[in-house]
């Protein structure tokens, strides 16, 4: 029986994403101890009400292509896919694992079990002020990472473990650094808006 509600988070893309308003950057390999460079590209488009897809892509070769799919919950969406703020919040999660992972693989660290608990908060006005004829304004205002580790390794190498995860997860260096940005908006064709900071 089919499910009545179908949910979808994504699957393999059949290709990969085709900006139109900028050039992916090529892959250029590196030679230690130069550091490798390389982009996240993503190409996202809005349907019906709150429903979103796109197609992203880690310009590493070896990267499959990924559709995802992203939708909010009930009233302004359907609920059948995440939201973008889950997608967020993964990563940053997801991309410290992988390197306490890799990290803990390359040293020989040896680790029984490895857990990683996350609570991100957020603040908003869009579901109080709008109707009030205000412009919408949200932040985010604490990440608070739990990582649980079970081994027989002494401490200090665990904490060491951690340290080096932390400054080598990009996530959470974007989290807390000031990165530059850049936003372009072109309506019908023409550039209204470039900013940056």
């Amino acid at each position: 029986m089919p499910d009545p509600h179908p949910y979808h988070v994504g699957e393999r893309a059949d290709g990969p994403p085709a900006p139109q308003h900028f050039t992916p950057g090529p892959f250029r390999k590196s030679r230690p101890p130069e550091p490798l460079n390389f982009e996240v590209n993503l190409t996202a488009e809005a349907s019906n009400r709150q429903k979103k897809t796109g197609t992203v892509q880690v310009s590493i070769p070896g990267f499959s292509p990924v559709r995802l799919y992203c939708d909010e919950q009930p009233p302004v969406g359907d609920d059948t896919a995440p939201p973008p703020l889950a997608f967020f919040c993964a990563g940053i999660g997801f991309c410290l694992m992988t390197h306490l992972t890799d990290i803990l693989t390359a040293r020989g660290i040896r680790v029984d079990s490895l857990k990683l608990e996350q609570r991100v908060r957020f603040r908003t006005n869009l579901g109080t002020m709008r109707e009030l004829g205000h412009t919408t304004e949200g932040e985010t205002t604490h990440v608070e990472t739990h990582v649980i580790i079970d081994s027989p390794e002494p401490a200090e190498r665990i904490a060491a473990l951690l340290n080096e995860a932390e400054g080598a997860c990009m996530a959470h260096h974007a989290l807390r650094n000031p990165i530059p940005w850049s936003t372009r908006l072109v309506h019908n064709g023409a550039e209204v808006i470039s900013r940056a900071g």
